[in-house]
């Protein structure tokens, strides 16, 4: 069994959470409703950034993290039998 490669599972994390941020942040103004917050107002430039950026490093950190752990669990119950890249 090879292990994941916690680069790309860090990057694909990243890239969902930078997809699930931009959800956040703009369904609601393409829905027409607003969400949370008050009605009728959308959320300013700085706000939406902060937004995305947060939900993206959340996301690459927790991915590049459970990659780390499959990696370490496998090499504890396997042993050495894992192939390295």
């Amino acid at each position: 069994m090879q292990p994941w490669n916690t680069m790309r599972a860090t990057c694909y994390g990243g890239l969902i959470g930078l997809a699930a941020g931009a959800f956040k942040s703009f369904a609601p103004k393409l829905l027409g409703t607003q969400l949370l917050g008050t009605l009728g107002t959308a959320p300013a430039g700085a706000a939406i950034a902060k937004e995305l950026l947060a939900a993206t490093f959340v996301f690459a950190l927790l991915c590049g993290v459970a990659a780390a752990l499959r990696n370490l669990i496998v090499r504890r119950l396997l042993g050495s039998g894992v192939e390295r890249r």
